[in-house]
């Protein structure tokens, strides 16, 4: 998910509301529309019995990023009879220094059970499984002369960032991003297409953040904390240490992420 977006709050003649509205005799804070970035666990198989202990096995590559992490459970593709059982995986969750927030691609059985855990409920992503089934299931005849064929996305512009991104920094684009300089360790980029990197990527990168699958990441030296597309992930310690440092272009191949080498 990008971020960085906001909205002031105005009066009713359409005046901004001052920054500081206490001051002012107005409301004691504003209210803000913000996109953040937040890692997404997909629940393949949540009844599985080894689960958790394979998922702590998947934290101890790398304790410190998932340490406190807000979580997004994304329960397309597992059963309504596993709803039941949300309220005590959350718990579980939290006990390992995840935070669940939410939960995304939920039928009505997991929506119920998020409530009742005290955990939103997302928009459809866009590895939804209900949504490629009623994809199939509803697809008119090829004859038919009221289909119309699927619009294409409009994207943003290009964002151009030709500063340094520095630890703390959050960058984000609705379409492509070119990144100019060096990326450093703690900074975050995000956009909803491709990511160009030409200089260090140290940080973290985003790609595909509405789920575009197709996204791709190029950097002109490989060393970040963590690369990401349309919600798949790679932390620095699962990369392949002949590819650190070297030019690289990382795209999905199926259910992960395929880093490539360039000359």
């Amino acid at each position: 998910m990008p971020f960085g977006s906001h909205r002031h709050l105005r009066s009713a003649d359409g005046v901004s509301a001052p920054e500081t509205t206490t001051e002012a005799g107005g409301l004691p804070f504003q209210v803000r529309g913000s996109m953040q970035t937040m890692l997404c666990l997909r629940l393949l198989r949540p009844e599985d019995p080894s689960f958790f202990d394979q998922l702590v096995d998947k934290i101890a590559h790398n304790p410190d990023f998932f340490r406190d992490a807000p979580l997004v459970l994304d329960v397309g593709p597992a059963t309504d009879a596993a709803a039941g059982d949300l309220a005590s995986m959350v718990e579980r969750l939290r006990r390992h220094r995840l935070v669940p927030v939410g939960v995304q691609n939920a039928s009505a059985a997991w929506k119920e059970a998020a409530a009742a855990a005290g955990l939103a409920v997302f928009a459809q992503g866009g590895n939804s499984t209900a949504g490629s089934q009623n994809s199939t299931t509803s697809r008119a005849p090829a004859s038919s002369p009221s289909r119309q064929p699927p619009a294409k996305p409009v994207r943003a512009p290009t964002v151009i960032v030709r500063q340094p991104v520095r630890g703390g920094q959050q960058v984000s684009s609705e379409g492509d991003m070119v990144v100019l300089a060096a990326v450093s360790p703690g900074a975050e980029i995000a956009a909803a297409g491709c990511i160009h990197v030409y200089g260090a990527l140290r940080g973290r990168a985003f790609a595909g953040m509405e789920g575009d699958e197709t996204a791709m990441i190029f950097c002109d030296q490989m060393s970040a904390e963590l690369v990401s597309i349309a919600g798949l992930h790679l932390v620095n310690e699962e990369i392949d240490e002949r590819l650190l440092n070297k030019r690289v272009r990382i795209v999905c191949d199926g259910e992960r992420l395929l880093l490539q080498p360039l000359p």
